[in-house]
């Protein structure tokens, strides 16, 4: 697998977790997301798997949370 297969940039993660590119940012900065950048240019990247490990821990979250009952 090659370098750019490995990594993705804000918009294409952002697009992988649902959410917006500013969220995706933000993640990053607090380290909920793992964050690298390109040594050239300072672009933020992400790994797919640390994306895909995300993911994982909001679906768990997501059955975790018990539902609210509507008034």
């Amino acid at each position: 697998m090659s370098v750019k297969e490995l990594y993705v940039k804000v918009h294409e993660a952002s697009e992988i977790l649902g959410v917006a590119p500013n969220t995706v940012r933000k993640w990053g900065a607090e380290g909920k997301i793992p964050e690298h950048r390109h040594p050239i240019n300072g672009y933020r990247l992400y790994k797919r798997e640390d994306l895909e490990q995300v993911l994982l821990e909001l679906a768990q979250s997501a059955q975790q949370t018990p539902k609210r009952k509507a008034k």
